[in-house]
């Protein structure tokens, strides 16, 4: 660890050090998080272009009275470590360690739990209106990226705090960048301000020159308000969208300068009501492979400092590759086909298919909710849209995908990148909770590969499906094991024959089904396995067959059992009558699953092999217990 972090208290040394000294901070910053990340993985190039920011936002104000909410969070590593976290961060996005992003339970400086987008200005508005309703009296601050200003939710916010007027300064770190490049209109009207700093500089010098003249100055100034707009056109001609909305816009602003940003937050910090200052950075700053390749570095595991290549070995390809690449054979074939993604071209595996395919390639930015509108439009239109988002976002579109897709019938095609669990990332990245959402849509088919070629099997069938289609897969390696019969909608595969127990799996938990029964064989139970590749609809038949030649079913999930698969079934079989069988469901529990590793969160919570064949062989103990005794 830097030493010459360990013996500061910062925050609080922050406001007595010069400007030369707070330079070397950033540098030894820098240092510290390319080398401390390289171990453990991490958003790196996000926090990288966020060091001087951060370091004069803690300077100017005064934390934590003063509210500081960082927008998705993946850039607020520089603020643990200016809060008292260096030390931990050995153990950053480790079970037991700190997270990756904002936790109120880890430090009163964190002051909401972040970690989807678009947030922070409607969160900030909320605090700001509460302290102004208890007459309290402190600073709100709300920090947002360019790519999280692409979602509806933030301007929303920006709307209404327009309106209230109360005081909350906004401030846009605009790298030109979320995971991935900037899109669409207002990426392009930022681009725009970039350029065309003389807007704030011929308002200032306007209004400085005019306020000098003796006896008439305060009056000329108070009198050229209205002027305001002709002045601004005259320097944007598309305006600025924020003054619009009601704020004081300040900016561009040098975003790696640390006297400019301390001089404009002070600035900010007097005037009144809603403020918004633009400050431009960049991605992955002060690391030359991070500033080459911001996209790779947004989020990634360890790797060597010296060459910034990933220390992690080439496996087989991940279910998002294999997706990508299927899909692009399936355009080839059919020119009906669109990929849309939201901000996630490269994390879905779409990047080869949209270097192909442009023209069939649409990216909506960080505006889920539309995304899925928009597919229902291309549906509409004939097109077969091919949705690909990662499972925890496609939480944020829940209504659209009811609505607007789901109501009408309309054939686009849900690929859930990241289902179930995802490890380092946490509670709020966890694709635990999308077969609980969806099932009770109407008109929805949902399938779940176990494994790579069954994915290409479901896609092939997903093509031309008359209905909602959704197909959840994992994140990490696709499974090219065990070999399955072909795929059939509406159906179950029996992988396994067993009296004793029948586990039925969902998904790639196959491979910890499989596992636990060679286990339990060993030991003389037998345990058959059936892969649940079609989750909606429910292959009844087979599920009433199991009931009655098993007297122990346990279903297997990689998703909370609250409204999953295995109480599906259940819910099935007390439908029909049927209860020959008992039934244990084993999945994610009714709580949020912290960050750790997948390997590590399975055993945990009773999900590996070994814990499956130990409950097995739990309950069938207990059922041989309650059998009546032959006389």
């Amino acid at each position: 660890m830097s030493k010459y972090l360990k013996q500061h208290d910062f925050p609080a040394d922050l406001k007595e050090m010069d400007y030369d000294e707070l330079e070397l901070l950033s540098y030894e910053i820098r240092d510290f998080l390319v080398d401390s990340v390289s171990r453990t993985g991490g958003h790196l190039a996000s926090s990288l272009g966020a060091v001087e920011l951060t370091i004069a936002l803690h300077r100017v104000f005064d934390t934590p009275k003063d509210k500081l909410i960082w927008d998705v969070g993946h850039q607020s590593y520089v603020h643990k470590i200016l809060t008292g976290r260096v030390e931990e961060f050995s153990r950053l996005r480790q079970e037991g360690g700190i997270s990756g992003f904002p936790k109120r339970c880890e430090s009163e400086y964190d002051v909401f739990d972040t970690g989807h987008s678009s947030t922070s200005i409607g969160l900030g508005l909320g605090l700001a209106t509460a302290r102004d309703l208890s007459g309290e009296d402190y600073r709100v601050i709300s920090v947002i990226g360019d790519g999280a200003l692409t979602g509806g939710g933030a301007f929303e916010a920006l709307n209404n705090a327009g309106h209230l007027q109360s005081d909350l300064i906004v401030v846009l770190n605009d790298n030109g960048m979320s995971i991935g490049a900037n899109i669409g209109g207002l990426s392009r009207h930022l681009v725009r301000l970039s350029g065309t700093a003389g807007y704030a500089n011929v308002k200032n010098r306007i209004k400085t020159g005019v306020s000098r003249v003796p006896v008439i100055g305060d009056d000329l100034v108070s009198g050229l308000q209205h002027a305001k707009e002709k002045i601004k056109y005259s320097v944007l001609d598309d305006g600025i969208i924020f003054e619009e909305l009601g704020f004081k816009y300040i900016g561009p602003v040098d975003g790696h300068d640390i006297r400019e940003l301390c001089g404009v937050l002070e600035d900010a910090r007097e005037i009144g009501g809603p403020v918004l200052i633009h400050a431009l950075t960049y991605k992955g700053k002060g690391y030359s492979h991070a500033e080459a390749h911001p996209e790779r570095f947004h989020g990634i595991g360890p790797f060597d400092v010296e060459t910034g290549k990933s220390l992690s070995g080439k496996g087989s390809p991940s279910w998002s590759r294999v997706f990508g690449q299927k899909l692009q054979r399936m355009a080839f074939q059919d020119n009906r086909i669109v990929a849309v993604s939201a901000a996630m071209i490269d994390g879905t595996g779409l990047e080869e298919f949209q270097r192909i395919f442009p023209n069939r390639t649409f990216d909506t930015g960080i505006a889920e909710g539309h995304a899925v509108t928009f597919c229902a439009g291309l549906a509409s239109g004939g097109k077969k849209p091919y949705a690909a988002v990662y499972s925890t976002f496609l939480q944020r579109a829940y209504d659209q995908i009811l609505e607007d897709v789901c109501l009408q019938d309309l054939p686009v095609v849900f690929c859930l990148d990241r289902s179930g669990i995802v490890g380092a990332d946490g509670e709020t990245h966890h694709g635990i909770f999308d077969l609980s959402y969806l099932r009770s849509m109407p008109n929805l088919v949902m399938l779940a590969p176990a494994t790579a070629a069954q994915l290409e099997e479901m896609m092939d069938y997903s093509l031309n499906c008359p209905h909602p289609c959704a197909i959840r897969y994992p994140r990490g390696e696709a499974l090219r094991e065990p070999e399955l019969p072909p795929f059939e909608p509406g159906h179950s595969q029996r992988v396994k024959d067993g009296n004793d127990a029948d586990i039925w799996a969902v998904g790639p938990m196959l491979s910890h089904a499989i596992q636990a029964a060679e286990l339990l064989e060993k030991e003389g139970i037998s345990a058959g396995v059936v892969n649940m590749a079609s989750l909606k609809p429910l292959d009844e038949e087979m599920i009433l067959e199991a009931a009655s030649d098993h007297p122990l079913i346990v279903t297997l999930e990689d998703n909370v059992i609250s409204g999953g698969e295995g109480e599906a079934l259940t819910a099935c079989l007390a439908r029909k009558g049927h209860d020959c069988a008992h039934v244990v469901n084993l999945g994610w529990p009714d709580s949020f699953i912290p960050h750790g590793t997948q390997t590590g969160l399975y055993e945990k919570y009773g999900l590996d092999a070994a814990s499956i064949a130990g409950r097995i062989r739990k309950e069938l103990s207990l059922q041989n217990r309650k059998e009546p005794q032959q006389p």
